[in-house]
């Protein structure tokens, strides 16, 4: 039985769905439901000369739209009458999903994975749920649209 699940929602149509799997698998199993939004690190970053941190407005823009998805996912949530927890994270995907399913001692790791048609597709996106599976210390559901 799974006592803290994490879903790695981004908005999508399969994160989506991957919200009401998560949904349906902590209810069954009266588990805490944490959701994590993982925003890329952008290059926009930098020190300027007097020591000072200056960040280009179109990553607070890109965070903002971020913390807005996960908002969105937790509504989702509240509205189905299953509260649940969330945080906004920064960095790569794989690395910061298992770093924050370690923190909250998650025993399963929930992500949307829609299938695309063309080989070149999928090898041009290239995919994190695999690579979330190598490096998982927890049980990943992988939910699929097509």
């Amino acid at each position: 039985m799974y006592k803290r699940i994490l879903l790695a929602y981004d908005g999508t149509e399969s994160g989506q769905k991957a919200l009401l799997d998560s949904l349906d698998i902590a209810q069954w199993s009266k588990a805490e439901l944490h959701l994590v939004a993982v925003m890329p690190r952008l290059a926009t970053t930098y020190a300027g000369l007097e020591g000072g941190l200056y960040i280009n407005e179109s990553e607070e823009e890109e965070k903002s739209r971020y913390q807005e998805v996960l908002d969105d996912g937790l509504r989702r949530l509240s509205a189905s009458g299953y509260p649940a927890k969330g945080e906004l994270v920064v960095g790569e995907p794989v690395t910061e999903i298992t770093a924050y399913a370690k923190k909250i001692d998650a025993d399963l790791i929930v992500i949307g994975h829609k299938h695309l048609d063309s080989w070149a597709a999928r090898w041009w996106r290239g995919s994190t749920s695999p690579a979330l599976i190598e490096n998982a210390h927890c049980s990943v559901l992988v939910s699929i649209t097509h």
